[in-house]
């Protein structure tokens, strides 16, 4: 028998969810070698494609291992024994699964590490594939991640919604884990997370933590957040807003009384406004800014760039914008447009620009002015601002 064959089912317990969990330690994972070498370059993604050898993500550039080519039934050898039964069904039924994995390493002073990795296997072109992503042993704080102090401010709603946007990889999980472990080092209030899988895993301080992984712990999203209404929560993170019934369900927990924490793919804190009326019909959509209007309390658009120093190797770069009376009013009367005019003329209320966040770390020296000019979305404005001319926007109302 192959040394990749998987556990009989009778080592892996069945779980509420109706998958079958495998232990981590009846077997060492082939694949395991590669994820240790990206720990040991620290890097943050591993690629994997047939035909190629590993690639890692280093300080956000993709760099090839000095290793052989990978075959078709090399690949297939080393990412199948990966999953456990319910994710192997997924995989061929579906083309693709995501899923958790941990790897221990161990470190420069002999300690052995566990370290969390979030993988998406997937077919391509009909052979297997996978990009996971190494999630961070330790929560960072805010001044850890670089991140401006207001994010503080926006821990302390009592409910509503607060939403991060960004593409995938711009930061997103980590910024709303550093959050939520805010939260749960100054509040006595019960965190609930639904997660697809889940990442950080967090110690509980002041806090009560519940963490629920969909497929492991609970079959679906709806039927977590049916559970949900009688587990009593303050605080929820309910994941990736991906489609109309998740929103609705979140937004509706917002109203009851909830803060809830999610994400978003937007690539600014206005076109949120826009992402989010997608998921309706038009006919929807007055009620929708309705709802937006009076529950949505923050969002945050949040972008990684590459910086020049030794460390930090990557920063985020925040567009932040609350939903003080300016911004409510523009959103509930269907003037998105004018939205970063709100931003700019609200700084003193914590809010900000791309370009506000940009400057900062050019002025800090920690990223080049050709890389935010590259990333700025008006790059006259930000050149005007580090000449220290203060851009004045129209008049919004």
């Amino acid at each position: 028998m192959s040394s990749h064959a998987a556990p009989a089912k009778s080592e892996a317990p069945a779980t509420p969810g109706g998958g079958l969990r495998v232990r981590s330690e009846i077997r060492e994972l082939e694949v395991n070698k590669i994820f240790r070498q990206l720990i040991k370059f620290g890097g943050s993604d591993l690629h994997m494609q047939v035909g190629k050898p590993p690639v890692l993500r280093v300080k956000g550039t993709l760099r090839e291992l000095q290793m052989p080519p990978i075959d078709k039934e090399q690949m297939e050898q080393l990412l199948i024994p990966m999953m456990d039964e319910r994710n192997t069904r997924i995989y061929y039924e579906e083309g693709g699964a995501d899923f958790a994995h941990i790897v221990e390493y161990v470190n420069e002073q002999g300690v052995k590490e566990p370290w969390r990795f979030r993988v998406n296997l997937f077919v391509q072109m009909g052979k297997p594939g996978m990009v996971s992503r190494k999630v961070e042993r330790f929560i960072p704080d805010f001044a850890g991640l670089n991140l401006p102090p207001v994010m503080e401010e926006l821990c302390k709603f009592e409910q509503g919604m607060v939403l991060l946007a960004g593409v995938t990889g711009s930061g997103k999980t980590t910024t709303i884990a550093s959050m939520l472990n805010w939260i749960n080092h100054h509040e006595r209030v019960h965190i609930l997370t639904i997660e697809d899988p889940i990442e950080f895993v967090y110690t509980a301080d002041k806090a009560l933590i519940n963490q629920r992984e969909l497929g492991m712990d609970v079959k679906d999203f709806h039927i977590a957040m049916k559970h949900a209404v009688r587990q009593d929560p303050d605080i929820m993170l309910v994941g990736e807003l991906r489609d109309r019934d998740t929103f609705e369900t979140a937004i509706h927990a917002a109203e009851t009384g909830h803060l809830v924490f999610g994400t978003i793919h937007a690539s600014s804190a206005p076109s949120t406004i826009g992402r989010i009326l997608d998921l309706f019909p038009q006919d929807m959509h007055n009620a929708i800014r309705s709802s937006m209007g009076f529950n949505m309390k923050a969002i945050v658009a949040q972008k990684l760039l590459p910086t020049i120093v030794d460390s930090p190797k990557r920063v985020p770069i925040l567009e932040i914008m609350t939903f003080n009376p300016t911004v409510k009013k523009l959103v509930l009367e269907g003037q998105d447009e004018k939205l970063s005019s709100a931003i700019r003329i609200c700084k003193s209320e914590g809010m900000q620009l791309f370009n506000d966040s940009l400057k900062f770390f050019i002025d800090k020296e920690y990223i080049s002015r050709a890389t935010a000019f590259e990333f700025s979305p008006n790059v006259e404005e930000l050149k005007m601002a580090l000449k220290g001319i203060e851009v004045k926007g129209p008049a919004i109302l």
